[in-house]
């Protein structure tokens, strides 16, 4: 059970850095350009079949019991 709650933290990180991974690389798509579009261009292959997850995930309305429902379990 100890490696499982293990792998699960490490899902939810990797999960996190992907997210703003993409939100550096790509945030111009949701009005927060932070790099040059050439760059985007050139990562633009590799990405684009977790885009629609992402902004779904990223623009998903959150509430308290979100953040609250992650820390008891």
């Amino acid at each position: 059970m100890t490696l499982h709650e293990m792998d699960l933290e490490t899902k939810k990180m990797r999960g996190h850095l992907d997210h703003l991974f993409i939100l550096i690389v790509f945030g111009d798509l949701v009005g927060l350009p932070l790099l040059p579009p050439y760059y985007s261009m050139r990562l633009l292959p590799y990405v684009v079949p977790s885009i629609k997850k992402w902004k779904r995930s990223l623009l998903r309305e959150r509430d308290l019991t979100d953040f609250v429902a992650g820390d008891i379990g």
